[in-house]
């Protein structure tokens, strides 16, 4: 049965998911990827398609950026650790104490006093129209979730014409292990892009069909049942990959008993991908000071 979304009398809406993280991170076992904790706490909620179709001002998920603004006040709170790229952890104090629905706010106040000046500290901080200090915490949001890079990858690619898109599913699948990769997609295709051979020990390979689909929204369960009907009996596999994301139906249908199963690929996953291979991406070095270093020399 899902759970109430914690109504906010006071405070920004995204403070709504602090207890939601904390809890959904605690049924992973105290740790978690981003994707696993955005889309468990769809999920626990039963969020619409409608909300989670709708973006900011700057084109992205007004979900997902709400619980990524959630997500640092816990961890600038000492309830998360982010420091491990790609991971979200509980730390003690996020194991051992509850976040009731009075703690929420305390927890928004206390963080976000911290990046006010010096000269308001005695104001309501959720009544400040500073759109500085807005700034200040979204870039920080940006370098802990390295959005920029990604973002700026998955635009990239949905720049791409569509074939230039399914030559370059080509090319990702060529690097993640496939052989005989091959592009077959043209009109009347039912739904079959290529297909190619993957090894599953020196004496098995199998043959995977994939669809690629250069989408900006959702893509439904109508297209992945036409896929799974597409590849028939030619295949046990098939993997759909898309610029965009799958609804929740889409996801069910994937997996639905007596069908082809279909490993689905969404633009987050697709962008993981292409920083795990470093794909059209060149590796970055930052160093950080190690301040403890110098304490023997003061």
């Amino acid at each position: 049965m899902p759970k109430k979304e914690l109504s906010v009398n006071k405070g920004p809406d995204f403070i709504k998911y602090f207890p939601a993280i904390v809890e959904v991170l605690r049924e992973l076992g105290g740790s978690g990827n981003p994707r696993e904790i955005y889309d468990s706490i769809i999920d626990r909620f039963q969020i619409s398609e409608e909300e989670l179709d709708k973006k900011n001002k700057k084109g992205e998920s007004n979900y997902r950026n709400k619980v990524a603004w959630a997500k640092f006040y816990l961890s600038k709170g000492g309830f998360v650790d982010s420091s491990k790229r790609g991971v979200w952890a509980l730390t003690e104090k996020g194991n051992n104490e509850n976040i009731t629905e009075n703690k929420v706010y305390e927890i928004f106040k206390e963080i976000h006093t911290q990046f006010l000046p010096n000269n308001a500290e005695n104001k309501e901080p959720d009544k400040l129209e500073n759109v500085q200090i807005e700034k200040k915490i979204e870039k920080k949001i940006e370098e802990e979730e390295e959005k920029g890079h990604r973002k700026k990858l998955l635009s990239t690619i949905q720049e791409l014409s569509p074939s230039g898109f399914e030559k370059l599913c080509q090319r990702l699948l060529r690097e993640s292990g496939f052989t005989q990769v091959t592009v077959t997609g043209q009109k009347g295709d039912q739904g079959i892009d290529g297909f190619g051979m993957l090894e599953i020990n020196p004496l098995l390979s199998i043959k995977v069909y994939f669809q690629s689909k250069k989408y900006t929204k959702t893509v439904g369960p109508d297209k992945i049942r036409d896929f799974q009907g597409a590849i028939g009996g030619k295949s046990e596999k098939g993997i759909f990959i898309t610029t965009g994301r799958f609804t929740k139906e889409a996801k069910v249908a994937a997996v639905r008993d007596g069908a082809i199963p279909i490993e689905l690929i969404d633009g987050d996953r697709l962008v993981e991908r292409f920083e795990q291979l470093e794909l059209g991406l060149k590796p970055k070095t930052v160093y950080e000071i190690n301040y403890s270093f110098f304490d023997e020399f003061k």
